[in-house]
């Protein structure tokens, strides 16, 4: 696996820091709760699947074997200043041996700036920096009806959180329990069909999948929080709402859940330096047990977030 180390033992529950104005400090310095990989990896594959759109897969078991639906690793290119930082990528699925062990990653990523676009331009064999597992996965606790939302490339944590919710697959050491849902829906929006995700990977797995377009090329037209409801209500089972994509989406997704009395989680997406919370540059506005707000870091605290404790920007600081 090439030069590897493990992080030992950042204390999340520290408060009194604050961001940080200059760069990050090393790698073996950060202090995580949970030992995190850290080390050069191999890309197996980095294929497009959809309009700037990319899977790419490395060999990685020490992260393969631990990490689960939601959280995230970095990525960064080795030997390289520029760009000097990494990009956080979610977790898509894994990839596994012939007898079915977690040996490497899947990661999706859609091409928006310079770091996913020198990505796209990488082939199998090359190598890339890579540390994790980082944050705060998706809870895997039962509920009859998990509802899924998405909003363009926020579709990336949801086929292996579906997967593992209806039991096909497991995730992490120890293996969580599945399945833990009875049903999944998958609401997924973008603005046009040339974005959209391979669907048949969700469907195949038993995902019901419900899409909309703004320009109507696919599915219904119009927005994806206008899937909600009418899902929801289709089975009358008690729901879940878990959502990741533009926060507009989030925050609205997340007040649809408030009127229908609904929980609902959110995987924020944040610009990311270090990953693993001491550089302060992914902090977010949360409620606190006072009625004030605070701030988390996304990375470290997250990125999964109870939806309606997040000060969206669509609301009053207060």
């Amino acid at each position: 696996m090439g030069n590897e180390t493990f992080s030992e033992g950042f204390d999340h529950r520290q408060k009194d820091r604050s961001p940080s104005a200059g760069t990050c400090p090393s790698l073996e310095a950060a202090r995580d709760a949970n030992r995190v990989w850290h080390g050069a990896v191999e890309i197996l594959s980095n294929e497009r699947i959809a309009l700037q759109t990319y899977r790419l897969q490395f060999l990685c078991p020490p992260i393969a074997r631990r990490i689960t639906p939601g959280q995230f690793v970095m990525v960064r290119l080795p030997g390289s200043v520029d760009p000097l930082f990494g990009r956080a990528l979610a977790l898509y699925d894994l990839v596994r041996d012939q007898a079915g062990l977690a040996v490497g990653v899947q990661l999706v990523y859609r091409v928006v700036g310079r770091v996913t676009g020198i990505l796209a331009q990488k082939a199998p064999g090359d190598r890339l920096e890579v540390w994790g597992p980082l944050g705060n996965g998706f809870p895997a606790d039962p509920v009859p009806h998990l509802v899924m939302v998405a909003g363009g490339i926020g579709f990336t944590p949801f086929l292996a959180l579906g997967q593992e919710a209806l039991g096909r697959r497991q995730y992490g050491t120890p293996a969580r329990s599945a399945p833990w849902a009875e049903k999944v829906s998958f609401c997924y929006g973008e603005s046009t069909a040339a974005f959209l995700a391979p669907l048949d990977e969700f469907q195949q797995t038993g995902i019901e999948v419900h899409i909309s377009t703004e320009d109507g090329s696919r599915g219904r037209q119009g927005l994806v929080t206008e899937l909600i409801e009418p899902v929801v209500a289709q089975t009358g089972l008690p729901c879940r709402i878990v959502c990741c994509g533009p926060e507009p989406m989030m925050a609205a997704t997340a007040q649809i859940a408030r009127r229908l009395g609904l929980p609902c989680l959110v995987s924020l997406e944040r610009p990311m330096a270090c990953g693993l919370g001491v550089c302060f540059s992914c902090v977010v506005r949360v409620r606190d047990e006072s009625g004030g707000w605070d701030y988390r870091r996304a990375c470290a605290e997250g990125p999964i977030f109870d939806a309606h404790q997040i000060v969206w920007d669509t609301e009053e600081s207060g």
